[in-house]
């Protein structure tokens, strides 16, 4: 055991991906088949077209992923599959193909928890970067399907190297996602879709503490997080201010026309709308900072990590990273490519699981709400 080839296959939401690791920690090769251009005049993920465009790019991705890693499919020591959570749809498409691969190639199957996945890509940058995250942890993932903190630690270590991962749910959003409440908001305003890199980008032209919109008020678990209220509040203040619409209506025009980048939006916004805009970021980033680092604290963890594709934004890693720091905490992303939903971080999750001997069989079936334990 030690540099076994995993091919990974993902394919839980919007992305079509493939990718081979060595040992559970050296990428060979990634592709990733986005959707975003069928689901964007949506301003969301459709079920029935993302399962329709994973049928037709699960086996040109595969075929790309063995090809740039310079082996044939023979030479896989495993297969690791998303099992879920995810869309059914979408999912049934990656384990079906998984199921076959491995039947035909006489390979071990190995299924893989998506939310596993978004912490190995962490553990993966870590250590391709040449570090070892101190363990136990905090695990922020925090996309446009979830926002959930797990405690993270190592049960046991394998005698060829690999450890054996555990993990504990400590809270979660109660509605929104994080990446859902950007992508509502984008779309309110006309910023197009996915609305986190545009927003993410305009929102350092205006002045985030402009507006006030206060974090949610939890009862219960002082870990669970709400963006439903945030939103509501951008939606009521846009009807506060009338004079906002023409601008929308510009802009709205503007990605009509496919002009959708955030220089091209930049000057169809007014200040008031860039410090709508910076103060709706600042408010979703302070609420996930403060959570998870007093999550920290509480579990008595000196190590943070921040994975999933909200993990990409630019304010979110800076203010982590600050704030980190102060509290005496060290605060672990992974690159913006794998922060995305990828194939590398199913790999690297399957590779400790492929170690310790564990195999699915044929029977192997997908599961929207499979939860991470």
């Amino acid at each position: 055991m030690g540099d076994e080839l995993i091919l990974g296959i993902e394919s839980s939401c919007d992305e079509t991906a493939a990718a081979v690791v060595a040992g559970g920690r050296r990428i060979l090769s990634s592709v990733v088949a986005s959707q975003v251009a069928i689901h964007r005049k949506y301003g969301g993920v459709v079920p029935e077209l993302a399962s329709r465009e994973h049928l037709r790019q699960i086996v040109p991705v595969v075929r790309e992923a063995i090809e740039q890693a310079g082996i044939t499919l023979p030479d896989v020591s495993a297969i690791a599959v998303t099992r879920g959570p995810g869309l059914i749809g979408a999912l049934l498409v990656g384990v079906t193909y998984g199921k076959v691969l491995s039947y035909a190639l006489g390979k071990p199957l190995i299924a893989v928890n998506h939310l596993e996945g978004h912490v190995h890509a962490v553990l993966l940058e870590a250590h391709i970067a040449g570090k070892v995250p101190e363990l136990p942890a905090v695990c922020l993932i925090v996309s446009g399907g979830h926002t959930i903190l797990y405690y993270v630690k190592t049960e046991s270590a394998s005698g060829n190297g690999a450890s054996h991962f555990s993990y504990a749910r400590i809270g979660g959003t109660r509605d929104d996602a994080a990446g859902e409440a950007y992508d509502k908001v984008a779309k309110l305003l006309a910023l197009g879709y996915p609305g986190g890199p545009v927003i993410d980008q305009l929102a350092t032209h205006g002045d985030p503490n402009k507006i006030q919109f206060g974090g949610p008020k939890m009862k219960g678990n002082p870990f669970d997080f709400s963006f439903s209220g945030i939103k509501t509040a951008v939606l009521y203040h846009l009807r506060r201010n009338p004079q906002l619409q023409p601008e929308i209506e510009s802009r709205q025009a503007a990605l009509a026309r496919g002009e959708r980048t955030a220089a091209v939006l930049l000057p169809l916004c007014s200040k008031e709308t860039l410090d709508l805009v910076a103060s709706f970021q600042h408010s979703v980033v302070e609420d996930l900072i403060s959570r998870t680092l007093d999550a920290a604290e509480q579990y008595a963890v000196r190590t943070v990590f921040v994975s999933g594709g909200v993990a990409a934004n630019s304010a979110l890693r800076k203010a982590f990273e600050a704030e980190g720091q102060r509290r005496g905490l060290q605060s672990y992303f992974p690159s913006r490519a794998l922060s995305t939903d990828n194939a590398a971080m199913i790999a690297a999750a399957g590779y400790p699981r492929f170690v310790a001997g564990e195999r699915a069989t044929i029977l192997l079936n997908a599961e929207a709400n499979l939860p991470l334990a």
